[in-house]
Parts: structure tokens; C-alpha cells; sequence
């Protein structure tokens, strides 16, 4: 965070000083984990269910924090507030405000959004010191602590908005107004939130809708509800796809054996040959985005073809491909899942070479409503369309997943139900050989695990 009085940090959240000078300064980050609170920084405590952290207050003010953010006196330095959500998030925009040379780069969809906000950090990096923390710090906690993570150099900050509701968006861009806006797609997540893909997309839209005229709207060409977007803006909007609509465009796609694109990106009458390093051919769409992002930035066109052939998975979990010593070949994709990005991922795991056999382990996908079944189903038949050998659904949740399966004439693969996690990895474990290519998919309900026990001891987490 730029540097702040305590003065200053209690007329930006509407709290008071206690047991301090108003012009102690805080000088380091941001930090709602006393783990990781620095010298000089600002210890935000919140009362949880199980953990109170007003009571570690004391602890990271001895180890050198400069101030305690509390909703109570603690008896240390510090600012104390009505609520301490509110309070960071008005801190936020406070640091903003302070920041007239910062660029916001806002991002949005209903997959791909996180690994494309990496691959834009990764980008605008070499255009000037970035911010674009790893992982989904999307909601009104880990949005605003992004923000606090910027200083008086920062000139690129790079933001993922994920939304639960009509206006959870809105609120986002209210903290740190973006100047560019990207919405990578409109699918099935969320939909038993927002009802129907139109209602995700009119959630969605509240980040287009926030660009001020002097800004860029980049939108995927090829989806039509946010090509469908750009009257709802009056920035500039850049059209990014495989649609010859699309001012970003690529042509000429194709996979090798690890399931890695190449393509001929062109803009403006320039092109040029990208090979990416990350598997999946919806990375296509990913890296589109992000140069759109780049180049309506200042990025000179021929470094960004360069640089788009040396970008890299951030994220954890998000198609992580590793080989074990064993040949063995996993894709961890399992940070979260719905119809669109499982589909995407199945895809993958489709084009890329085995030797042996194609394993997925599906897990279930979370907040579909009344389209629960029917989407677990579909990805199950889609699984058997492309002719995965065995396919694992881990938990009663996911067990449509081997119905839609069933309907696949001429299908010869497995279907396997496991019980659990614990379950589904014995199944795989039991009899890997190498050549065998597994993915693992799932909603965060600890999927993950069936890889973490496939990955060599070195390598888990």
C-alpha cells in the first residue's frame, strides 16, 4: 500500500485512532492473515467463526505492524471501524484516488477470467511495474486487497471481478474504476444464481457499462452475448476472437501433441505466429484477450507476439500439466469447474497425445440449480464423444456424469463411481501405466485432493 497516517486511513474508513498518534505512518502492506503482516504494515482483523483475529492483534504489532484496522479497542495502534469489509474496501478506493497515473484493467466471465488476468499481468509486466496477484481474488474481500497491494510505482493494476448478484459487479468498479474492461465469455456458471445465460450476461455487463469514454471495452467477438455488450458502453470497444469481426484476430489454429495452440495472430494489418507453452485450445481465446489488452496499452505489436509464445499458467490448479517419473501425464484443472471450462478442459484432454489411456476424474459443478443434472450429464456425454477410456465421478453430486456417458452409442470406455476423493484416487492409482493422460475437474469440493496424491512427494503443494 502507498504510504498513510493513521489520520488518513481513519477519514478514508469513517473510523477513529486509538492508542496512537494520528500521524503514526503505515508504510507497509496490507495483510488480513497475521502470518503475514510486515514491518510497517496494517493488520486488518475479522471476526470469524472459529478464529477471532482481534486476539492476534497484539502478536503482529510486536512483530513489528505498524497499526491494527479492528471493528474493537484491541489496547494496540490502530484505526477502529463499523465494519471491516466496508472499511478495506473504502481504504481501496482512498489509494486509488491517491493514484491519478494508475491504469485499472478490470475482467470478467463465466470461465477463463483468472488465467487470463494472469496472462495480462504477465503482458503489461514488461510495460511497466504490474500488479495481478495469482489466484480468484475476486469478491469484496480479495478485490480490495488487491487493490492495497499497489505503491506510487504501480502502474498497471489488473483486477478480476466475479459476481453472486445484479450489482455485485457494479460495487467493484465503484472501488477502483477500471479503464479497460475485458468480459471473456457468458456460459452456464452461476446460472442457478442468475437464471438464465442472459442474466449472467446483464450481471457481467455492469463492467462495460463502467468504462469511462476514454477507455477499451475488449469482448470476445465469437461469443454473442458479449459481443452483444458494446452498446451498453461508451468506451471504445476492441473486438478480440476467431470471428472475422474480430480486430484481434486468429487464424490458421492448431494443436501439437501436448495440446498447445499455435495460431497467426493479426491486428491492423500486421501479423505474426504465436506458439503458446499452455495446453488447451481455449487458450486461443485467453491469450486473444490478453493482447487486446496489451496493445490498446502501447504494446508494440511485434513484441506482443513474442511475448504471447513466452507466457505462462499463475494460478494453481488451472491446466497444470505435469508428467510424473513414471510417464504419466496429469491435468490439474481442478481449482473449479462448470459446464463451459469442464467442456474446455475435456477438449484438451482429447487432443492431447496418450500412449495409454484418457482418465477423467470429474467432480461435481457447483451452483447450476435447476440445470444440475442436465449439465453434469452433458459433460458425461461430451466426455464419451470424444472417446475418453474411463471416466471417474467423484461424490453422488456427479453421479449424472456416467448417466450422460450411457447414452453415447458405441462407447466402450469405463464408467467408474467413487464415493469420495479418497475413493476416486485409489481407482486411478490403481493401475496408471505410462502413456496414460488424466485430467482431474471439480467445483472446489476438494478434487483437487486425486491430484495432489498423484503428484510426485516433491511436487504437491
Amino acid at each position: 500500500m502507498i504510504r498513510m497516517t493513521l489520520d488518513e486511513i481513519a477519514k478514508a474508513t469513517g473510523g477513529r485512532v486509538v492508542n496512537a498518534s494520528p500521524s503514526v505512518m503505515v508504510t507497509g502492506g496490507v495483510e488480513y492473515d497475521s502470518r503475514k503482516v510486515g514491518p510497517g504494515g496494517l493488520f486488518v482483523a475479522f471476526e470469524g467463526e472459529k478464529v477471532d483475529g482481534h486476539s492476534f492483534a497484539a502478536g503482529v504489532v510486536a512483530a513489528g505492524a505498524a497499526a491494527v484496522l479492528s471493528t474493537r479497542d484491541t489496547g494496540q495502534p490502530g484505526v477502529v471501524v463499523e465494519e471491516p469489509l466496508a472499511a478495506l474496501a473504502a481504504l481501496a478506493h482512498a489509494v486509488v484516488e491517491r493514484l491519478p497515473e494508475l491504469t485499472i484493467v478490470g475482467l470478467t466471465g463465466s470461465s477463463g477470467k483468472t488465467t487470463t488476468k494472469d496472462f495480462v499481468g504477465q503482458l503489461l509486466a514488461r510495460l511497466g511495474p504490474t500488479v495481478a496477484l495469482p489466484g480468484s481474488l475476486n469478491n469484496e474481500l480479495g478485490f480490495p486487497y488487491t487493490v492495497l497491494q499497489t505503491t506510487a510505482e504501480t502502474r498497471f493494476l489488473v483486477l478480476e471481478m466475479g459476481a453472486r448478484a445484479v450489482g455485485h459487479i457494479r460495487f467493484l468498479c465503484e472501488i477502483a474504476p477500471p479503464r479497460v474492461g475485458v468480459v471473456t465469455n457468458v456460459g452456464a456458471a452461476h446460472i442457478g444464481l442468475f437464471g438464465t445465460v442472459e442474466g449472467t450476461a446483464r450481471a457481467k455487463g455492469e463492467l462495460v457499462e463502467a468504462l469511462p469514454a476514454t477507455g477499451v471495452a475488449v469482448l470476445n467477438a465469437d461469443d454473442r452475448l458479449v459481443a452483444g455488450m458494446a452498446p451498453r458502453t461508451s468506451a471504445r470497444v476492441l473486438l478480440t476472437g476467431e470471428s472475422a469481426d474480430a480486430a484481434v484476430r486468429a487464424t490458421d489454429v492448431t494443436l501439437d501433441e501436448g495440446g498447445r495452440a499455435a495460431y497467426t495472430i493479426g491486428f491492423n494489418e500486421k501479423s505474426g505466429h504465436v506458439r503458446l507453452r499452455v495446453a488447451g485450445r481455449h487458450q486461443v481465446s485467453n491469450t486473444l484477450a490478453a493482447a487486446g489488452v496489451a496493445l490498446s496499452l502501447g504494446m508494440e505489436f511485434d513484441d506482443l507476439v513474442t511475448a504471447l509464445s513466452e507466457i505462462g499458467i499463475v494460478s494453481s490448479r488451472r491446466m497444470d500439466v505435469f508428467t510424473r517419473p513414471d510417464g504419466v501425464t496429469v491435468i490439474d484443472d481442478s481449482y473449479n469447474a462448470n459446464t463451459s471450462s469442464t467442456s474446455a478442459a475435456l477438449q484438451a484432454l482429447a487432443t492431447m497425445r496418450a500412449d495409454g489411456r484418457r482418465v477423467a476424474v470429474l467432480g461435481y459443478m457447483a451452483e447450476l440449480g435447476e440445470h444440475e443434472r442436465s449439465d453434469h450429464e452433458e459433460v458425461g456425454r461430451l466426455a464419451a464423444e470424444l472417446g475418453v477410456d474411463r471416466i471417474v465421478a467423484v461424490a453422488d453430486n456427479a453421479r449424472p456424469v456416467l448417466d450422460g456417458a450411457a447414452t453415447v452409442e458405441g462407447w466402450k470406455g469405463e464408467a467408474i463411481f467413487a464415493v469420495d476423493q479418497a475413493a476416486a484416487l485409489e481407482i486411478v492409482r490403481g493401475d496408471l501405466r505410462a502413456g496414460d493422460v488424466v485430467l482431474v475437474k471439480g467445483s472446489r469440493y476438494r478434487t483437487w485432493d486425486v491430484v495432489d496424491g498423484l503428484r510426485p512427494e516433491e511436487g504437491r503443494p
